[in-house]
């Protein structure tokens, strides 16, 4: 079995051995036939996934310097790779010319040739340098941008003095304060602070630094981003009018379920009509409550206050119920319930870059092997924020007597393996697990579009965010419980889903509106990036913003991810999975026949079929927004 070998990774050894492989793999293109090119193609590219993806994501979770050094040092021998495939003309013939044998080979071609042209391969040969200048521009670029962010949350420490200690974190829980009293921009922390601090002041000044990371305005305006996004976007801009395209939200849509620009920004500006007026009521009564006009950095404090009060709640209140090993067997028990399957965490030495992370095998009724994911859960130093999950390889079928095993990286940023989980914790960790669930359980065995691949970008949040509605249901927190949570705890969480929901989703309209825009010209000054989100923010946020915040430069999703001009998505993607989970309501949650049908129609199918095909074939009908507004309380 081909697992990752992380403790055999030398930085060193990473760019002549990458060196190697691209050479190797450009000449067999070359010199092969290519009378196949999907199945000649599923070769070169599964070769270079195995060996690339542990350094990639080692690089996201143990970033020390000397690995960092050689993971951007072999960017560009990748972006050039990447461009010469895209621009490879045999195998862009070869894919013209090949006759598929089935819907599968279809689907991969329609993809293959629609991403050849989307990387420039009908080009003339000026254009295409030009392309391939801009594409890797771009990745040394993004990489920057996301280290830039890294840095600038690492660097920063506000040191608390012993005499100022009781005054300046009074409220904060006491698990919540770091031993060594020194405050961090790290997210475990700065919302621990926002959230509970009842020193004002503190409150205002870590907000400060948190929103200026990475600004002209940051305390180490060395990692400034603000020439970085500028040039991110003049360079997608580039790129979109090279390949005909008026602009990159544009061209981003070739690969969506949503078409066209007028469809996107009608479908956000619909739902910010529908949410505002409750978020303006939401901030009203905070005012109210607080016996003034809140700012920013009142906003988590007195809606954590407010909640508390009202349902006599907090989330710190839910760490002694959700322990992380509790959380993690009730979770592997009710997919387990839903598809049929079982899973068990390996027990034979598992090479891992850190002693917290636990390898674990699913298998199917038949016990036989179906995928293999690492979890690594905790947040550290040198590790990237956030929560996600990366794959080290796809379900592949590599010749009639072998397969390869799909295998994926499970990551979040909790506290530590003591401190047990909020319920917020609880909803990422279910999330990610949906993508996890989606990669490996795949019944797809070609590369391109098994798994999560090959799935339109606003479609791949449908199996994590559905994953999330089992959070606010009774039997399922009953599940998850270290000690059995108590029915009065429990009806007040339930009841408390709604508190505050506008203002939540007002700011995800905001942040998916202010991407879009942004990618509809290119910059015309250097104010273009926080003159469109000002006017944004203007228009859709009720909560008055401050000159000085600088959002943007941190916003990783769109310059460091694969969100740009597509943040819209996990709206889209949201409407889709609360109506495909509205059918386990009405059967009942557990139910084994609805969790099949699930699994067979929709989470199995990855990249093979059209998403709007497989929702139709799951729910019955097109999709709408009924069970969206309703989970959001505004229905």
């Amino acid at each position: 079995m081909l697992l990752p070998q992380f403790n055999h990774i030398i930085a060193s050894k990473i760019q002549p051995a990458l060196e190697n492989i691209l050479k190797e793999n450009l000449k067999k293109l070359e010199n092969d036939s290519l009378s196949d090119p999907i199945h000649f193609l599923e070769q070169l590219e599964n070769r270079l996934q195995i060996f690339w993806s542990p350094i990639s994501h080692l690089h996201a979770v143990k970033s020390e310097s000397q690995l960092r050094d050689a993971y951007m040092a072999c960017l560009p021998l990748l972006s050039d790779y990447e461009t010469a495939l895209s621009h490879h003309e045999k195998l862009y013939h070869a894919f013209k010319m090949y006759s598929p044998k089935n819907q599968e080979e279809k689907r991969i071609t329609f993809l293959k040739l629609r991403d050849f042209k989307l990387s420039g391969a009908d080009l003339g040969e000026t254009q295409k340098m030009m392309f391939a200048r801009i594409e890797k521009e771009l990745s040394q670029l993004e990489t920057k941008f996301g280290e830039n962010v890294l840095d600038a949350t690492g660097a920063f420490e506000y040191r608390i003095d012993l005499k100022d200690e009781k005054k300046l974190l009074k409220g904060i829980p006491a698990h919540l304060i770091p031993e060594n009293k020194i405050l961090t921009l790290d997210y475990p922390c700065y919302s621990a602070i926002q959230k509970y601090a009842e020193n004002r002041g503190l409150r205002e000044s870590m907000y400060r630094s948190y929103n200026t990371r990475a600004s002209e305005l940051g305390a180490h305006p060395e990692y400034d981003n603000t020439k970085i996004m500028e040039d991110i976007l003049s360079l997608r801009h580039d790129m979109a009018e090279l390949l005909g395209y008026e602009n990159y939200a544009e061209y981003s849509l070739q690969t969506k379920m949503a078409k066209t620009s007028k469809e996107v920004i009608e479908f956000l500006t619909d739902l910010v009509e529908a949410v505002k007026p409750k978020a303006q009521l939401e901030l009203e009564e905070l005012n109210d409550y607080a016996g003034f006009s809140i700012l920013p950095w009142d906003v988590s404090f007195y809606s954590e206050k407010l909640n508390h009060e009202r349902y006599n709640i907090q989330q710190e209140s839910f760490r002694p119920y959700f322990k992380t090993e509790s959380v993690v067997t009730g979770l592997f028990k009710l997919v387990s319930k839903l598809y049929q399957i079982s899973i068990i965490k390996r027990t034979v030495p598992t090479d891992v870059w850190h002693k917290t992370v636990e390898c674990f095998e699913i298998y199917d009724k038949d016990h036989i092997l179906l995928g293999i994911f690492y979890c690594d859960l905790y947040a550290r130093k040198l590790k990237r924020e956030g929560a996600w999950m990366d794959d080290f390889c796809s379900r592949y079928k590599i010749n009639d007597n072998q397969s390869q095993i799909p295998i994926a990286f499970l990551t979040c940023n909790f506290l530590g393996p003591t401190q047990g989980l909020t319920h917020d914790d609880v909803i990422t960790l279910f999330h990610e697990f949906g993508h996890t669930l989606h990669h490996l359980l795949t019944k797809i065995d070609r590369l391109d579009i098994a798994g999560i691949h090959g799935v339109p970008w606003d479609a791949v949040e449908l199996p994590s965010q559905f994953m999330e509605n089992f959070c606010w249901q009774p039997e399922v927190l009953k599940l998850i419980s270290h000690n059995t949570l108590p029915d009065q705890l429990m009806t007040k969480l339930i009841e408390s889903r709604y508190f505050m929901a506008g203002l939540q989703l007002l700011r995800q309209l905001e942040f998916g509106l202010f991407d879009f825009h942004l990618h509809l010209k290119k910059p015309d000054d250097v104010n273009y990036v926080m003159n469109c989100y000002k006017d944004i923010s203007d228009q859709v946020s009720v909560i008055k913003k401050f000159d000085f915040v600088r959002f943007p430069h941190v916003f990783t999703h769109i310059f460091d991810g694969g969100y740009s001009a597509a943040y819209y998505s996990y709206l889209w993607a949201e409407v889709l999975s609360c109506d495909a989970f509205s059918l386990f309501e009405e059967a009942g949650i557990f139910n084994a026949n609805v969790g099949k049908s699930f699994l067979d129609k929709l989470l199995s199918q990855g990249g093979s079929v059209e998403p709007d095909v497989l929702f139709k074939n799951f729910r019955g009908r097109e999709p709408n927004q009924d069970a969206f507004l309703k989970s959001w309380g505004l229905r």
